[in-house]
């Protein structure tokens, strides 16, 4: 009887329905995707991977309402305050379901291709989109924990999906194992930072540092230590130097999609929560972690661009590619750092967020084409399957170019223009150091894609090379192919307008 009476007078938090729209929307997708999946026949073809392309756009289209909402009326909290709508929030949204809708066509014929068309990848890549944009809003220290393992559960899930390939399964209890250290460190760091705080709110850490940090001394360490095991948590999932030993093999062995998906969904949730953790909730310690993330991206340029060269299989060039990516969001997430207050309006911040998205959209249409190019079980995505491309398929060959040449940084592409917000940014509060580094890393990982380039292109036919599966490229696998190819040539000519709405 007590129980029933205290369930009566149980109040929640209020929520507003509308505002978490996108998240009820990828998770109700997600369950018909499993249910629907479970208790009907097999669906037509294209069916999963439709569903999820179109659960993705009602995400977006939920997402520009809102960027409207907060146009109009400011940024709210959420959910008790457990969530932020803000305009960092909605454009991380937006960037999470557009890396959604692409992996979804990518996906289609790898599926059918390697005999494993079932609903559940398609509701996983839902499930962890849905943990990605949790950590992206979050206004909670342990709210985005829980975003965190979300998205991590299903990624480590995703890894070793390939059931017919050792590789995949390898690399899923790699990432697993690996994964759960950095969950751990993650979660060390909440509970020091709570008992220097107070609170696992952002609002209520600042508010208590803001009353303390100049009176009171005694928990410098506590904090400090805290401090430092959240960096390394978050620099894992970013896969920044050196906690980035578990990029290379995962992103091999895993499924060509779901390596894309980890390179654009994973690392936009991971920088989302970099952002909000470090400007956010820890702003008075920013003279005290700044220093340690100049160190981290500049290992994680240098690292990534000079270990990127040495490769041989294009999946692993690409991986430590990602991770020179990485390094140059973190000269945006260091400049950000400059700032003052617990705020996310700083050209730092929004050079990253833009650098998330150009970058979302060029690495799904890469992966997209080495999916094509690796044939059936991921057996040639070696240099040597990339061998004749131009020859065979230039229209491909062509698309792929354009794509290398903008992770490149090469003018007139999208690629560019991320490249150069994140460095103006850092000029503009006097990193030059970092900049510098910044644009020698550039120049040496511009021979990674050389190598490829001119794998399809130059290189002369070896004896059995007649004898491969030829490369298809199916209607859905071209569509995301050539929206990425589209997108990166008109944001590089016309690049304006995005720079102009980035919050």
């Amino acid at each position: 009887m007590g129980a029933l009476l205290a369930a009566d007078t149980l109040q929640g938090p209020k929520i507003d329905w509308f505002a978490v729209s996108p998240l009820l929307l990828l998770l109700g997708g997600a369950m018909l995707l499993l249910v629907g999946g479970a208790l009907t026949p097999p669906w037509p073809r294209h069916g999963y991977a439709l569903f999820t392309a179109a659960i993705a756009i009602a995400g977006c289209v939920f997402g520009v309402l809102l960027w409207h909402r907060v146009d109009d009326n400011g940024p709210v909290t959420l959910v008790g305050n457990a969530l932020s709508l803000d305009k960092v929030a909605v454009w991380l949204t937006i960037t999470i379901c557009v890396g959604v809708f692409l992996a979804a066509l990518v996906s289609d014929d790898y599926l059918r291709r390697e005999d494993l068309d079932d609903p559940e990848l398609y509701a996983l890549y839902l499930l962890a989109a849905l943990g990605g944009i949790v950590m992206s809003s979050a206004n909670d220290l342990i709210v985005l924990f829980l975003g965190l393992e979300i998205l991590s559960i299903a990624l480590y899930v995703m890894a070793a999906s390939h059931r017919k390939r050792i590789q995949s399964q390898e690399a899923g209890l790699k990432y697993f194992v690996l994964g759960g250290f950095s969950s751990a460190f993650f979660l060390y760091g909440v509970a020091l930072v709570y008992g220097g705080a107070g609170s696992t709110n952002f609002d209520q850490i600042v508010a208590a540092f803001d009353a303390t940090v100049q009176l009171d001394r005694q928990n410098d360490a506590l904090v400090l230590a805290g401090v430092a095991l959240l960096l390394v948590g978050l620099a894992f999932k970013v896969a920044a130097v050196p906690f980035h030993f578990w990029s290379p093999d995962v992103y091999e062995g895993s499924p060509t999609p779901v390596t894309a998906f980890m390179a654009s969904v994973g690392k936009t949730a991971a920088f989302g929560a970099m952002l909000r953790v470090l400007l956010l909730a820890l702003p008075q310690w920013r003279d005290d972690y700044r220093p340690a993330l100049w160190v981290i991206a500049v290992l994680t340029l240098v690292g990534g661009s000079v270990m990127a060269v040495v490769q041989t299989n294009v999946k692993r060039m690409l991986a430590f590619s990602s991770i020179s990516h990485a390094g140059f969001i973190l000269v945006g997430v260091e400049a950000a750092a400059h700032g003052s207050g617990a705020t996310l309006a700083t050209p730092g911040v929004s050079s990253v967020l833009l650098y998330l998205l150009i970058y979302s959209v060029l690495v799904m249409g890469t992966f997209g084409v080495v999916s094509a190019v690796g044939r059936t079980g991921d057996a040639n995505t070696g240099l040597a399957g990339f061998r004749g491309l131009g020859r065979n398929k230039p229209v491909l060959a062509l698309g792929m170019t354009v794509l290398l040449l903008a992770q490149a940084g090469v003018p007139l592409t999208s690629g560019f223009i991320a490249k150069f917000g994140v460095i103006t940014a850092a000029v503009d509060v006097q990193s030059y150091a970092i900049a510098i580094i910044a644009m020698v890393s550039a120049v040496i990982a511009a021979f990674l894609y050389l190598r490829i380039m001119v794998s399809m292109w130059v290189s002369e036919p070896e004896v059995g090379d007649d004898a491969r599966e030829p490369v298809h490229v199916p209607a859905l696998l071209g569509v995301a192919i050539s929206l990425s190819v589209a997108f990166t040539l008109v944001v590089g000519f016309l690049p304006g307008r995005l720079i102009d709405i980035a919050p």
